[in-house]
């Protein structure tokens, strides 16, 4: 949820050229949910992805949404942008522009997205807090008896790795010379010898391991190796990070990131479908005792409101107009005259569901973004889970 950089530009493409930064962060998709405007912003997503589809006829698609677009001079900046300076290497691009703010985001990504564009006064971020809850935060460790190799998959891409080598077994099968005299003979000597040299190097691979999913904030662990290695390192490591292995997997050390990003991703995606199977149980049972949870639109976005989201459900492109108030900001699906809180006018607004999104995650809040999930779809396409 990358084997080229994820990076994004900010200056205006009218004759300064770009600056290319790092890769897109909790910290970029917060300045895009701060971000708003008392003009319309044009939001951009467009499927780049070669393996289904040419430059070229990205380009069409992407002349034919801008067609509908009324912001015509950031539309021809938006259309500026693809011509003269996107590379096309990635699987999808996303650009958020407002002349009339001097604001301008382009980011390239290494995983695919549905070209779609919105015109708001707020950047449209709702798909990509979906490919931050499918694509982000990956580790994974592939682990033997001598030592580990670290990764660390955000958006597609890998964003660091590190590796540790503990001391030889290898040596010690051929009955090496660092064998304590009077201690041990024999096959069996060897044997625990290896033993005690293979725990000390899982003690100390878990170790860096926690400072490395630590450090770039993981949240998810996939480990590769044989299933006695793999079974070692995670008994190694504390229980906070043994929560959140999802799953693990045979894999040669010598393996390249692609297959390594393939088989962490499949697995945690299988993961998350049980997870999110769970999640809509417990939403649902939360719903029906009448606390702790609440199911469908217009009940989200009351506790939406009152601050009380702590994971917010809701069914991938779901969408809904709905009307919010000028004075408090308060959101609701059906027009009224004015304001039950603050007696506020309302104005229109295209899409409910984004706004809930944002007001979550700007509160702290997590969002799980589910796909095609029958159960979910069957009880309103939304739901969240309460902090009291």
């Amino acid at each position: 949820m990358r084997s080229m950089p994820l990076h994004h530009s900010q200056s205006l493409p009218d004759g300064e050229g770009y600056k290319e930064e790092s890769v897109i962060t909790d910290r970029d998709l917060q300045e895009l949910l701060d971000h708003f405007s008392e003009n319309k912003i044009l939001s951009v997503y467009l499927n780049t992805d070669p393996r289904g589809i040419s430059a070229e006829e990205a380009r069409l698609r992407l002349r034919s949404m801008l067609k509908e677009v009324e912001l015509s001079t950031d539309a021809q900046i938006v259309e500026r942008y693809f011509d003269h300076e996107f590379d096309w290497s990635g699987r999808s691009a996303v650009v958020f522009s407002c002349k009339r703010d001097n604001f301008f985001r382009a980011y390239t990504l290494a995983v695919p997205m549905r070209s779609r564009i919105r015109v708001s006064e707020q950047p449209h971020v709702k798909p990509l807090a979906e490919i931050f809850d499918s694509y982000g935060g990956y580790g994974v460790v592939l682990v033997d008896k001598q030592g580990a190799r670290l990764f660390y998959f955000h958006l597609g891409e890998v964003l660091k790795q590190e590796g540790f080598v503990g001391e030889s077994v290898r040596r010690m099968k051929r009955g090496g010379g660092s064998q304590s005299p009077g201690r041990r003979s024999g096959a069996t000597g060897i044997t625990q010898h290896i033993d005690e040299i293979t725990e000390r190097n899982m003690r100390s691979a878990a170790e860096i391991a926690s400072k490395f999913f630590h450090d770039n904030n993981i949240r998810r662990i996939v480990i590769a190796g044989t299933e006695d290695n793999i079974a070692m390192f995670r008994n190694n490591l504390p229980k906070a990070w043994q929560s959140l292995i999802v799953g693990g997997f045979a894999l040669s050390k010598t393996a390249s990131h692609a297959d390594i990003l393939e088989k962490a991703v499949q697995i945690g995606q299988q993961n998350e479908e049980r997870r999110h199977d769970r999640m809509v149980e417990a939403v649902k049972t939360a719903a029906a005792k009448g606390r702790g949870g609440v199911i469908g639109l217009d009940d989200t976005l009351q506790m939406v409101r009152e601050g009380r989201v702590q994971t917010l459900i809701v069914q991938e492109g779901f969408r809904k107009p709905g009307y919010q108030c000028v004075d408090c900001g308060d959101i609701i699906t059906t027009q009224v005259k004015s304001c039950s809180f603050c007696s506020g006018s309302f104005t229109e607004m295209p899409d409910a569901v984004e706004m809930a999104v944002r007001r979550v995650l700007k509160n702290g809040g997590e969002i799980e973004v589910l796909h095609d999930h029958a159960e979910l779809n069957r009880i309103g396409k939304i739901g969240a889970l309460l902090r009291y």
